[in-house]
């Protein structure tokens, strides 16, 4: 039976694709002719990947960094016509869903080379592969003195074509960049043994060497973090990462307006008391959304353009916020922002990383499934 009455939910993400066109464009400039493999794995960093996968093969990108083949697989039911490079190592009880998908997978074992190959005899087909190796990551990846044999391997099967050759750095992202360039240097050997193999492209360079290691950009390259407009760290040299711009905002509104008494106990434990005559609005987000109960007390939202102090214990689905500045002045259903942009005040996920002690990523990513992300564009 349809839904006669369709209703949306209070708390959602907002996804401004104008602002994701301008990262793209900024990118492109840094990279030059060459190309970008935007990463929509993890649901696009928490952004919804099909939304962002659209408005890309909008904007004329077709090659997308994924995790795994269900990510693929989700991607393709959904129509999205695209190359999904899976960037994580496998297991071969997947090879056949990912040559049937005609997805690109990494290999580093001979036993996914081996399976993809029979699955691709099964299959009738040929499958494109991307060699890893470990240049320093310490993940996953061959070790750089592996590469000519294990290219061998991979030429034995003619099922498999290495369309490319790639590596991932372990600290771009910091300013001492020696270690990086050490890793690029590793990859250029590994290069130099490759080049009788008919590697194809060779890509190595994810967010944070597209800014400040412009020597890693060889053919292609895997920006992350900075298509969503958030930089990969504090520390980037170049100063065009300040001209990303966050392509998220997360919203919600306020659903009760309440009197406090000074020294009334709020929320799960009473951990946190009033200290005066106090006006208190709930809003419906807790960390049941993604909005983390270790920011009890220690976070603020925009409600009216204002910094209000989010107070008591972060539920699993509701929040309390200080309002009593703005007594008079709001009212049930007032939008309240939790990352983004009201008035003349900002507060952004590398605030809110701050305060938990990790990284925007993170912030970004444990953004719940429940809440919805809704596509708009400044430009309309």
């Amino acid at each position: 039976m349809p839904n006669s009455h369709p209703v949306a939910r209070l708390t959602r993400a907002v996804i401004h694709t104008d602002r994701l066109a301008h990262n793209m464009r900024l990118l492109q400039d840094i990279v030059g002719a060459r190309s970008l493999w935007p990463c929509i794995k993890a649901n696009a960093y928490g952004h919804a990947d099909e939304i962002i996968a659209r408005e890309l093969l909008r904007l004329g990108y077709d090659t997308f960094g994924v995790a795994d083949v269900c990510e693929a697989v989700a991607l393709i039911e959904e129509g999205i016509e695209a190359t999904f490079i899976v960037l994580s190592n496998t297991l071969p009880e997947h090879a056949e869903a990912l040559v049937a998908h005609g997805c690109e997978p990494i290999v580093c074992t001979p036993d996914t080379v081996r399976a993809l190959a029979r699955a691709a005899d099964k299959l009738g087909r040929r499958v494109a592969v991307h060699v890893n190796v470990d240049t320093g990551m310490g993940r996953i990846g061959i070790a750089p003195a592996e590469v000519g044999a294990f290219l061998d391997y991979c030429k034995s099967y003619p099922s498999i074509e290495i369309r490319g050759i790639m590596s991932h750095f372990a600290r771009a992202d910091e300013a001492d960049k020696r270690d990086a360039l050490g890793q690029l240097a590793r990859f250029e050997e590994v290069i130099e043994i490759a080049r009788s193999h008919e590697i194809g492209l060779r890509h190595m360079a994810n967010s944070a060497a597209i800014f400040d290691i412009p020597g890693s950009h060889f053919d292609a390259a895997r920006p992350g973090i900075s298509i969503y407009g958030l930089a990969p760290s504090a520390d980037i040299a170049n100063p065009r990462v300040r001209d990303l711009q966050p392509i998220l905002e997360w919203r919600t509104r306020i659903t009760f307006l309440k009197e406090a008494p000074r020294g009334k106990g709020l929320s799960y434990g009473h951990d946190f008391h009033t200290e005066r005559p106090s006006l208190i609005a709930t809003i419906p987000i807790g960390y049941g959304d993604g909005f983390s109960r270790r920011l009890s007390n220690d976070v603020d939202v925009l409600i009216g353009g204002m910094r209000c102090r989010q107070v008591g214990r972060v539920t699993m689905d509701m929040s309390l916020v200080d309002v009593t500045p703005l007594r008079g002045r709001v009212s049930l259903g007032d939008e309240v922002v939790v990352i983004g942009r009201q008035g003349e005040e900002t507060i952004t996920a590398d605030e809110l990383a701050a305060k938990l002690g990790t990284i925007n990523y993170e912030i970004v990513t444990r953004i719940a499934e429940r809440v919805p992300r809704v596509a708009i564009s400044d430009d309309d």
